[in-house]
């Protein structure tokens, strides 16, 4: 059974070895921050109050957080899992519930195309690619853009 729950601070330092998963880092292409720079992000970005952000919860264990913010006049979600939780549903289950508690449409998610699962689970949940973005980072990943609602 997934929960979602208020982040707490406790919930950072699992947060924080997620991200620097190899295999998760690659998936996502999205760059690592060092232990310092990840927790000031953190609390001065993420958790901000007009930001929806919950911790998923599966098993009492914590396997991830859900987010969503305002950037460039668009409303995003995104989410990380750590990987000993992929492959189960469980991103599935956070996302649809997530999208109760953020009523807020459209919402939109960008992901690297080569994220086949992540984009499977935004799928699930009504997302639709409607634009994709050529590499613009040194690192030549091309992303797409997924919508829920109206464009």
């Amino acid at each position: 059974m997934v929960i979602l729950r208020n982040v707490t601070d406790e919930d950072l330092p699992i947060f924080f070895e997620h991200q620097r998963d190899a295999v998760a880092l690659r998936m996502a292409a999205f760059p690592s921050r060092e232990h310092d720079a990840f927790l000031t992000h953190w609390r001065t970005k993420v958790l901000r109050p007009e930001n929806a952000n919950r911790t998923i919860v599966v098993g009492g264990l914590v396997a991830g957080y859900i987010s969503s913010w305002e950037q460039d006049g668009k409303r995003l979600v995104a989410y990380w899992m750590g990987r000993e939780h992929w492959g189960k549903g469980i991103a599935t289950q956070a996302l649809s519930e997530f999208l109760v508690l953020v009523p807020i449409r459209p919402l939109h998610a960008w992901v690297a195309v080569h994220n086949v699962g992540s984009i499977r689970v935004l799928e699930k949940c009504g997302f639709r690619t409607v634009a994709q973005e050529n590499p613009q980072h040194a690192d030549g990943v091309a992303e797409v853009l997924m919508t829920l609602g109206p464009k």
